[in-house]
């Protein structure tokens, strides 16, 4: 079968071919290097390779230097060398020859090394070749992939900035972004400077690095000879790629910039919403022209730093009107109270349109009394702080008409339900007699106040509380039990929103727990723990406003032996009022009042004997020296029943119905107060 095969084909005569023809065709040229009489034959084809005439070459590789320069033959010398000296077999290089007409071009050579049985090297045998066009094509393929890569990475260096500045909320963080030295190396750029344009001029809100700036640029006019300037009134983009190209278009701007060594810049037009915003220039040291693939590159990130400038800008804008109608909705100044140091704080929220229904007041009150509230109306946004500037005032008014803590809060549910609204409120009143101590506070389904002792500790005041304002009144449960306590002087009482304690996640009584903490570790004075406070919450971040008030009773001097005596009257103890007694007469002579013990003592007695025989349960008598410039003793007698004492006409021969009219002719001043559930009755004596 191989002979009827071979016999079938008829091969070429000139097969197979000779080797010098395949190398001609494949325009190499061989050579022949004999190593011990040191001759280079070369062919015709490497004749041409090396751009010689046969009758210019001698057969000596020296000669091959008009050809070869000096460094490309010493470095061509120094591969075969240590291939000979390696005992390697053959070797290969890349090395350029200068062509007759003084053009370079690269060539390629590879030899293979003979060697005696010795391992003497004897003979070199090898081929050259033009390798000009394989080594364009390589070049080309290298740039490309150079030029690939760089736009890659200019393209995520845009992705990357545009990443931070997503997260800028305010000019300052977007600026922050750009002029840190990372964002201008990012950007490949060796300075950045940026405007904004405000009533016709460019104001420089940004350089980087720091100092870069050109003195005398803080504010320019749009119709002036610099960069930003022009691509303010272009609307488009310039770019200057030379030195040369700088000095001659911004003669007046180049001087300044000789010391930064800029050898070309990229000055963007900054554009949202159709107009000019401002301009951003970027300054480079170390590169000459942009490619349209980098100038394209450029334009996305001045259009991604425009729209994040917008939002910014829209972001502040929106924020001052918040906070405008905010601290408008709020109480513009808080009133000096006689005898207490007082601090309020308001804290915006972090999201939304940093407003909210949170909400602080201080109410001066007839008898030298405070009312103080805190609260917190559904929602943040516009209309939640709409409802909260009215029911503000209206608490504001029902307290100053001289209604009780309970009574207050009723009135302002039924008027936040008929405010026909879908927002309730959680609110928590409290009412405080400075002289006495006593503060009575109502709950509305806010968060319990807390207590700071003159000594640092601090508690949590439980008060029982009833639905939120709204709720309250929508179902008809419009009871709000009272809470009575004594902030005795150097107490601190504290009323603040949950966005001082809650935190997504986390239970509030941990929270209330923290802040208990927070306030025992603060500082003594109201206004630097109310600070501390509201760092803390700035530090933890949260969603929700906040809104705080601290009430701090001053210390004060009491007088002879002064302070407060309290005694319980249980009905059926038949020596308890009589002990009750002799504590007030021992108290008021102790204290300087002698002349006026006996009317003191009979005016007590008479309060304790009413509360004993018109209500059920004990009475709880408290005795109290004042002195706020005006010393007094105060008697208070409290009791369990809601019924308010009034006078009765005795009749000439009656034994009952005097004991008011005696505390009303002996006593200075005496009045009724709600207490919790019960209400106690008080007389004041002037002591001279």
């Amino acid at each position: 079968m191989a002979d009827r095969g071979a016999s079938a084909l008829s091969l070429p005569e000139d097969w197979p071919a000779h080797p010098d023809p395949i190398l001609a065709l494949n325009r190499m040229g061989s050579f022949d290097w004999d190593l011990d009489v040191g001759l280079f034959h070369m062919d015709a084809q490497a004749f041409e390779v090396f751009d010689l005439l046969p009758e210019e070459y001698d057969g000596r590789p020296e000669t091959l230097v008009v050809r070869v320069p000096p460094p490309e033959a010493a470095r061509l010398d120094a591969v075969v060398a240590r291939a000979i000296k390696d005992g390697s077999e053959n070797y290969g290089a890349y090395f350029r020859i200068r062509c007759r007409d003084g053009t370079m071009r690269w060539t390629h050579t590879q030899g293979y090394i003979r060697r005696d049985d010795t391992g003497r090297p004897r003979r070199v045998v090898g081929i050259v070749r033009d390798a000009t066009e394989e080594l364009a094509d390589s070049a080309a393929r290298s740039l490309r992939a150079a030029q690939d890569q760089a736009f890659r990475q200019q393209t995520s260096v845009v992705q990357v900035i545009s990443a931070a500045l997503a997260h800028a909320r305010s000019v300052q963080d977007v600026i922050d972004v750009l002029k840190d030295t990372h964002g201008i190396r990012h950007l490949g750029a060796a300075s950045l400077v940026m405007g904004l344009v405000e009533a016709g001029r460019i104001r420089l809100v940004a350089e980087g690095p720091v100092g870069s700036f050109v003195p005398g640029t803080r504010v320019t006019r749009i119709d002036e000879p610099y960069p930003m300037s022009e691509v303010v009134r272009t609307l488009s983009p310039r770019f200057i790629e030379s030195p040369e190209e700088f000095a001659e278009g911004y003669p007046i701007l180049w001087p300044h910039l000789t010391d930064l060594h800029i050898t070309s810049a990229a000055y963007l037009p900054l554009i949202a919403q159709a107009r000019p915003i401002g301009a951003m220039g970027l300054l480079y040291d170390d590169r000459s022209g942009f490619s349209a693939e980098e100038r394209a590159v450029l334009v996305a990130l001045g259009s991604s730093i425009a729209q994040s400038l917008m939002r910014a800008m829209l972001y502040e804008q929106e924020k001052d009107l918040a906070q405008g109608l905010q601290q408008a909705m709020l109480p513009r100044t808080i009133p000096s109270v006689p005898g207490a140091d007082v601090a309020v704080r308001y804290r915006s929220a972090a999201l939304g349109r940093d407003i909210g229904g949170d909400w602080y007041d201080l109410i001066p009150l007839p008898g030298g009394r405070v009312g103080a509230v805190i609260g917190d109306v559904q929602g943040h946004d516009t209309h939640a702080a709409a409802v909260m500037g009215q029911l503000r005032i209206v608490l504001r008014a029902y307290a100053a008409e001289g209604h009780p803590p309970a009574t207050v809060m009723a009135r302002a549910s039924v008027f936040l339900d008929e405010l026909d609204t879908d927002r309730f409120a959680t609110c928590l009143y409290a009412e405080a007699d400075l002289s006495t101590g006593v503060v009575q506070m109502v709950r509305a389904g806010h968060i319990d106040p807390l207590v700071r002792h003159s000594d640092g500790s601090c508690a949590r005041v439980g008060v029982e509380g009833g639905l939120p304002l709204g709720l309250s009144a929508e179902f008809g449960r419009l009871e709000y039990p009272v809470a009575t306590l004594e902030l005795d002087p150097g107490h601190t009482l504290l009323l603040c929103t949950d966005g001082l304690v809650e935190e997504p996640g986390t239970d509030l009584d941990d929270g209330m727990r923290g802040l208990v903490a927070s306030v025992c570790d603060g500082p003594h004075d109201v206004r630097e723990l109310a600070d501390r406070l509201i760092q803390l919450a700035e530090e933890r971040g949260g969603d929700d406003d906040v809104a705080l008030l601290l009430l701090r009773r001053r210390s004060r001097e009491a007088t002879r032996g002064g302070g407060r005596l309290r005694q319980h009257v249980s009905p059926g103890d038949p020596e308890a009022l009589t002990q009750a007694r002799h504590m007030i007469q021992a108290a008021v002579r102790a204290w300087g009042a002698h002349d006026l013990a006996d009317e003191i003592e009979l005016v007590a007695g008479e309060l304790i004997t009413n509360a004993l025989m018109h209500t059920e349960g004990s009475a709880i008598v408290t005795l109290r020296a004042l002195d706020d410039g005006d010393r007094r003793l105060r008697i208070e007698v409290e009791d369990g029943s809601s019924a308010l004492p009034r006078r009765r006409d005795a009749g000439e021969i009656g034994v009952s119905g005097r004991g008011l009219v005696l505390v009303e002719r002996l006593a200075d001043s005496w009045g009724v107060e709600a207490r919790g559930g019960g209400k106690a009755v008080w007389c004041e004596f002037r002591v001279p």
